[in-house]
């Protein structure tokens, strides 16, 4: 059985034999690599692996080991930096792929990338193309502002002028981008995803795809230790990410006044990029809009003590950032299944999350840990708009009830007519307030969640129900 795959990053392991950059991203497909590799012999899969390159290397073709096996490679110029864009050049990549590959069977990475429209459009057998969800950018898009105030929305700096990338600019992008993801939908046979969200909106986009359930593999660094609350910085946070608004790290940035009031010790450390950092007047006109914002926020919470930004971090250092912590956030205004979240359950880490996206499909507030109502458009979920069986987009719902559960009282702390932003850091403060007023709980949060995630994140399963997708896919055609 030939399989290939279409990534939208080289494998780590193919960049250190190529001397490239390693990408510190999508590291789960490097650990399902290895394991098809590994078992090469029981599983009959001939690999092959297709990803972006650098403009002198389009075209590339080769034989890479990895572990214990070799990965025949194949390399596609993409403008990765404005992913926003299609290409047509990228159709007849694809078609070059499939002539060198001649694979069974075509598995696509991600439905936001213009190279997996590329493959589903010159791909000649829809019923052997499997495309896997990752995120759904056009839902993305409509919460990408998640609450921020109107003026911060309209802003732009000088940075974001001479770009072409103020926030409207990024909203715009990403609702280009979930266009393309609803003719992949249409285009494809099979598609694989892992939450009750994302099987809604494929089955909504094309009611007659076959969808498989298939859940993701963490990197490999993830299974082994755990989480100590003796061994940790008891209120420190940790996010994986904040330098965009649908990472919601404004929310925590408002919310850290109330925490800290009940825990003056708090700190917060966020991983990647700093969108705020800024040493000098020539730092200062490269902001961002979201970044000048974020600087404000800290400004008005006196929390430039409290808050750092460790940039890019290899798995190794992630994991140290996890253990050091008392708890993991994840604020996000929409998620599908954050790995980031998938990485601290398995380790045991105490986590507060929202309730948005797939989020409820892998974590169970109250017994994983805590999670809290987050952000909606207009207060309906997709969850209602399953039952109610309407035509509308559910993020296009409009209704005045900010702060009320189908069932629940209704009842905000800043009360119905509270500004989103507040009551939505309110309600991420009340639930950091709560797990950490309760530490003879965390235990019980923290070996529920490793429970939890074991069952999710294990890698002989997942493996299991791969090839049992690729086994059908090529029986039924």
């Amino acid at each position: 059985m030939r399989v290939l795959w279409v990534c939208n990053i080289m494998l780590p392991a193919v960049a250190a034999h190529l001397q490239k950059e390693e990408n510190v991203k999508e590291g789960w497909l490097s650990g399902m690599a290895a394991l098809l590799l590994e078992r090469r012999e029981e599983n009959g899969i001939e690999l092959s692996v297709a990803f972006p390159v650098e403009r002198g290397m389009d075209g590339f073709a080769g034989v890479v080991p990895v572990g214990n096996g070799s990965l025949s490679c194949y390399g596609f110029y993409e403008d990765t930096s404005h992913a926003e864009r299609y290409d047509r050049r990228l159709e007849a990549g694809m078609k070059a792929i499939l002539e060198r590959a001649r694979p069974d069977l075509v598995h696509c990475f991600g439905t936001e990338y213009a190279h997996t429209l590329a493959m589903a459009r010159v791909h000649p057998a829809p019923e052997k193309l499997l495309v896997g969800i990752q995120g759904l950018c056009g839902v993305y898009a409509q919460a990408y502002m998640a609450d921020l105030p109107q003026e911060v929305q309209n802003s732009a700096t000088l940075r974001d002028l001479l770009r072409r990338d103020s926030l409207r600019r990024q909203q715009r992008k990403f609702a280009a981008r979930g266009r393309r993801e609803t003719e992949i939908m249409r285009r494809a046979g099979h598609v694989t995803g892992r939450t009750a969200w994302d099987e809604y909106y494929a089955k909504k986009w094309n009611p007659g795809i076959r969808y498989h359930f298939l859940n993701e593999t963490l990197r490999p660094e993830f299974y082994k230790g755990g989480w100590q609350k003796a061994a940790c910085e008891p209120h420190r946070i940790f996010l994986s990410q904040g330098d965009y608004p649908i990472k919601g790290l404004h929310y925590l940035l408002a919310a850290l006044p109330r925490i800290a009031a009940r825990f003056p010790d708090v700190q917060a450390v966020v991983a990647g990029n700093s969108p705020v950092k800024a040493s000098s007047w020539r730092g200062r006109l490269g902001l961002s809009g979201y970044g000048r914002y974020l600087r404000r926020l800290l400004r008005e919470a006196q929390a430039q003590d409290r808050v750092a930004f460790a940039g890019k971090l290899s798995a190794r250092q992630m994991k140290e950032q996890y253990l050091r912590s008392g708890l993991y956030v994840c604020c996000s205004a929409m998620e599908n299944s954050p790995n980031s979240l998938g990485e601290a359950m398995i380790l045991g880490v105490p986590c507060v999350t929202a309730d948005v996206g797939g989020i409820p499909s892998l974590f169970c507030g109250g017994t994983d840990g805590i999670s809290y109502r987050g952000y909606r458009d207009g207060g309906i979920t997709f969850y209602q708009e399953c039952e109610m069986d309407q035509e509308s987009d559910p993020m296009d719902r409009q209704s005045d009830r900010i702060g009320q559960e189908p069932g629940g009282s209704g009842q905000e702390p800043y009360g119905k007519e509270s500004p989103p932003l507040a009551a939505q850091a309110e309600r991420l403060a009340q639930a950091v307030l709560e797990i950490w007023s309760a530490p003879e709980r965390l235990a019980f949060y923290s070996e529920n969640a490793r429970s939890h995630a074991r069952r999710i994140h294990d890698r002989e399963a997942n493996y299991r129900t791969l090839l049992g997708i690729y086994a059908r896919i090529l029986g039924d055609s």
